[in-house]
């Protein structure tokens, strides 16, 4: 890897976020990592289409979870820069987390949260934020169903920290697993995003700021440099 960046298991990556929960902030930094996933998300979506968002149309797909709470907030980026939006939530609204629920009355409240007939293959960039990093198992129900959809329509997607269904240990890929063109991975790189088994599914890696502190990753004993000097996206080769 450049630059010489480590990379984290999802379990190591699991108590990152622990700490940064329960020793700075609580809810409210939870709130934060989300708005810079999903700024940060936004932005690579534009580069991805050119540098311009004006009539472009995007699709975002969203889970219940966090990842998913991360999509909503780059639609609301996107739309606010002239993005044609659309959002799909996959999951039932009364079963979304707090802060995802959040931000789905927001994309309410705006206009851009409705129900949609979707023609993926119209779009000009799809937005993976169905699932996570903390997958265990296969994709199933109507998350696998739209992860197959995706991947049918031929349109370039960007995922937002890993592939839906890609173990981001391991890099091994489930049944079925989003093909994604670009990922733009959080904090560090997950150890299965840069198996070479994982490739084909992760497509161009980029990694972005979430704000998390570097004192925070020598509590699980690694040493972290500022990494984002230049940049809040930075890529991996």
């Amino acid at each position: 890897m450049s630059r010489s960046i480590p990379a984290l298991t999802t379990a190591q990556m699991a108590e990152v976020d622990r700490l940064m929960i329960e020793e700075y902030g609580t809810q409210s930094v939870l709130i934060q990592m989300m708005e810079n996933a999903g700024r940060n998300l936004a932005e690579q979506a534009r580069r991805t289409l050119g540098g311009k968002l004006a009539g472009r149309h995007i699709v975002v797909l969203c889970g219940a979870g966090n990842n998913g709470g991360g999509g909503m907030v780059a639609a609301r980026h996107l739309h606010n820069r002239g993005a044609d939006i659309q959002v799909k939530l996959i999951a039932d609204p009364d079963k979304l987390k707090n802060i995802p629920a959040h931000q789905w009355r927001i994309l309410q409240t705006i206009g851009i949260a409705l129900e949609y007939t979707l023609d993926l293959a119209r779009a000009d960039l799809i937005i993976d934020a169905i699932i996570g990093y903390g997958l265990t198992g296969n994709p199933h129900g109507e998350a696998a169903e739209w992860i197959e959809q995706a991947n049918r329509s031929g349109c370039p997607i960007l995922a937002l920290d890993a592939p839906s269904g890609l173990d981001t240990t391991s890099g091994l890929a489930g049944q079925p697993c989003i093909g994604a063109t670009a990922t733009v991975t959080l904090a560090l790189p997950k150890t299965g995003l840069i198996a070479p088994q994982a490739q084909p599914f992760v497509g161009e890696l980029y990694l972005a700021d979430i704000g998390v502190l570097p004192e925070l990753y020598r509590r699980i004993g690694l040493e972290v440099g500022t990494l984002f000097a230049e940049e809040t996206i930075i890529r991996i080769d």
